[in-house]
């Protein structure tokens, strides 16, 4: 059940950003910031987190989780170093995640012979 909650949770989450860029006049860059916003904003309200138990990867992929994981990298990092923590507790929470997908990015890229547009 597990799996079919994601699935359905992170298609749903989908669905609505298509039909946000499909109906409005809002660039993708936007949207996307809207999205990590919303994680952080859901995150610091306490929504977030059952949201994310339920759906599991569903709500974690989408760029709503990543929003969500600053939120948490903030608030702890507030809680341990204090102001500080504003600036560094983002990048310390995500720092894995962003590093896998620079190293496995410029593994494709050996693999797959990428090429310009032109």
């Amino acid at each position: 059940m597990d799996y079919i909650n994601a699935f359905w949770i992170g298609g749903v989450i989908c669905a609505l950003v298509q039909i946000l860029l499909d109906r409005t006049k809002l660039m993708p860059g936007r949207v996307m910031v809207l999205l990590v916003c919303s994680g952080a904003v859901l995150g610091a309200l306490h929504i977030y987190q059952p949201f994310q138990d339920f759906a599991g990867a569903g709500a974690s992929v989408p760029l709503t989780g990543f929003g969500n994981l600053l939120w948490k990298g903030v608030k702890e990092a507030v809680d341990k170093e204090g102001f500080i923590g504003i600036f560094m507790g983002g990048f310390k929470a995500s720092a894995v995640g962003i590093s896998a997908a620079l190293v496995f990015s410029y593994l494709a890229s050996l693999v797959f012979e990428p090429k310009m547009k032109k």
